[in-house]
């Protein structure tokens, strides 16, 4: 029989339904328990019951019991639950390298909120065009249109300040925390560093993502979420583009005016 998990613990809260504390029996909990999903300040050790592949400072692993991508299977050892999003998916081991693993969540990290922000830009323009706030506008188009400088100009200032941001990222990434630009304040207590998470007055000034850990990382689980569904759009925004030569809305509309024949079988049939 498993051993209950803490009650401070992620794992009471996760996507599995709650269970009344009189079916758990569990004991009541202790210091060391409620010190096993305390943050954990990197370089200072292991944490208690935490595997060595373990890359979140939020929480301790997930039971066996957690939620996976698919019923009844097993997820891999590396796939701990400690990472945002973990469902254990990782049919062909590309994460059963530490120093891999760690770089692949901060990889789809990073796509998944470049996605979020490339579909946000996508579908808003196309809406204030239906709506007659802008001229014609197609984001498959959108580099030949002309504006403020010339294109050379603004691929020079663009290479600039994103070599300048993923410089810098790049560093967080190999000693987190030394690139911090955190204001210090002799009242107020900097967020222990956390790489892709900086956290902070610049970047979370409602003070969302620090605190107990349930929340912390429901909040990471839904961003890690709605960022792959971003990725999965843009791809269908693309294939769209390409087939159709329509943007997402005008391929939404003609779909919903005519499903039987304006869907993506008629797309590959018709080319």
């Amino acid at each position: 029989m498993a051993t209950p998990l803490p009650t401070g613990s992620f794992a009471a809260c996760s996507l599995q339904p709650r269970i009344p504390a009189l079916q758990l029996h569990a004991p009541k909990p202790n210091a060391a328990a409620a010190a096993a999903c305390a943050p954990v300040r990197r370089g200072s050790g292991h944490r208690a019951g935490a595997t060595k592949s373990s890359l979140s400072t939020v929480c301790e692993p997930l039971g066996p019991d957690r939620p996976v991508w698919f019923p009844g299977t097993a997820p891999p050892p590396w796939l701990d639950g400690s990472l945002p999003g973990d469902f254990g998916f990782d049919p062909l081991g590309l994460g059963s390298e530490p120093e891999s693993l760690r770089w692949f969540a901060q990889a789809e990290l990073m796509h998944s909120r470049w996605a979020m922000v490339a579909v946000a830009g996508i579908l808003i323009p196309d809406t204030l065009q239906k709506w007659g706030f802008m001229e014609e506008f197609n984001w498959f188009t959108a580099g030949e249109r002309e504006y403020f400088a010339d294109p050379l100009t603004l691929f020079v200032v663009q290479m600039a300040l994103m070599g300048w941001a993923e410089g810098r990222r790049w560093m967080d990434y190999l000693n987190p925390g030394s690139v911090d630009i955190e204001p210090r304040f002799p009242n107020r207590k900097n967020p222990t560093p956390d790489v892709g998470y900086p956290g902070g007055l610049w970047f979370d000034w409602g003070n969302w993502g620090r605190g107990s850990p349930e929340p912390v990382m429901v909040l990471r689980t839904k961003e890690i979420k709605n960022g792959r569904l971003a990725m999965l759009a843009f791809v269908g925004f693309w294939f769209q583009a390409v087939y159709t030569g329509q943007g997402p809305l005008d391929n939404l509309f003609a779909h919903l005016a005519d499903p039987g024949h304006c869907n993506i079988f008629s797309a590959f049939t018709s080319h």
